[in-house]
């Protein structure tokens, strides 16, 4: 049912104008780049920076008040984060600057019922996190003050998965696959694939055991795949590609079995550490030389249910060099 204030506006008045950009400088991180109003929301721009959280600075502003036909008054949420199709306004604790803004956001309710906005104090993060898919970081094992970076977000996992399955799905149509996972780190990122790949598909894993010999260090197969893969299509599912020793072992060994294809899906790459040339033809993103965790990826079996991949500070686990300046760089899709 309209509101009796919506029901006095026509339509064709309700249009919410386009902001200027406030941006002041094109590099270094979002936060830096941009003019704010209040030193808050420089505050909250690098709280969604640290998780990784998309966001534009005041891009609309929405009449809330009109004289015989002219805007009068309109209100400019502070942020709008398009992954979650959400406007925020931040506040003060202070109640002089609270009602006004509860006044104009009661306006902005009724005269545009399809626009999400949310008042947020600064108890309100939490909830923003556990909307954003991170939830409470102490739950999950883990101290905010033990993440050094958040490499890729829960959202950013999502996608790239979904894009890679899409891939998948168009060059194996009217085919059947099978995906090898290689134990443990592969467990969130297969099950994710999985679930979004449209062929026909059949799923096993492998078990590896990495022993140091006097030379150097050697892989073993522990648990071999029960499933036959002679004269099909093999997808070999990692974690991580680092040396790419371990991977070159694998297909070597995967391709005595007489697959009718076999090529290599792996979540992250190192390319900075490569020895030995495979070829990949499905990545998701390349990383550094950083010990990562989460979204499968452990430390002394802990992090692995972490729905984000960050790298740990030296003070959270022992015997690591410390961690070098990220860039993550998503793989892009050939034309």
């Amino acid at each position: 049912m309209a509101s009796p204030i919506a029901a006095n506006v026509p339509p064709s008045w309700r249009r919410p104008i386009k902001q200027r950009s406030r941006l002041l400088r094109r590099s270094g991180p979002p936060h830096l780049r941009v003019g704010f109003a209040h030193a808050s929301e420089q505050e909250f721009a690098r709280f969604l920076d640290y998780y990784r959280i998309r966001w534009v600075y005041e891009p609309v502003a929405f009449p809330i008040a009109w004289d015989e036909g002219r805007v009068t008054e309109m209100f400019a949420p502070d942020f709008y984060l398009p992954e979650h199709d959400l406007y925020v306004e931040l506040t003060t604790m202070k109640q002089s600057l609270v009602t006004p803004k509860n006044r104009k956001l009661r306006l902005l309710r009724e005269l545009y019922p399809d626009v999400n906005i949310k008042l947020l104090y600064r108890k309100d993060y939490q909830q923003l996190l556990a909307q954003a898919g991170y939830g409470y970081l102490e739950v999950q094992n883990i101290k905010k003050a033990d993440i050094e970076q958040i490499l890729i977000s829960p959202v950013e996992l999502e996608t790239r998965v979904r894009a890679l399955a899409r891939r998948i799905s168009r060059d194996y149509r009217g085919q059947g696959v099978v995906l090898v996972g290689v134990l443990k780190g592969i467990t969130f990122f297969l099950a994710d694939l999985a679930r979004q790949i449209t062929v026909p598909l059949a799923i096993d894993y492998l078990g590896l055991a990495r022993r140091r010999g006097a030379e150097r260090e050697r892989v073993s197969i522990v648990r071999d795949i029960d499933y036959p893969i002679t004269g099909r299509h093999v997808l070999l599912v990692e974690d991580v590609v680092n040396t790419g020793l371990t991977l070159d072992f694998l297909l070597s060994r995967l391709r005595e079995r007489a697959p009718a294809s076999i090529e290599v899906v792996a979540l992250l790459d190192r390319p900075s550490r490569r020895l030995v040339h495979v070829p990949m033809k499905y990545v998701g993103f390349q990383v550094p030389n950083d010990y990562v965790v989460g979204y499968g990826l452990d430390y002394r079996e802990l992090y692995r249910n972490l729905p984000f991949i960050c790298v740990l500070r030296q003070s959270a686990y022992i015997d690591l060099p410390t961690p070098a300046l990220t860039v993550v760089v998503p793989i892009s899709d050939p034309v």
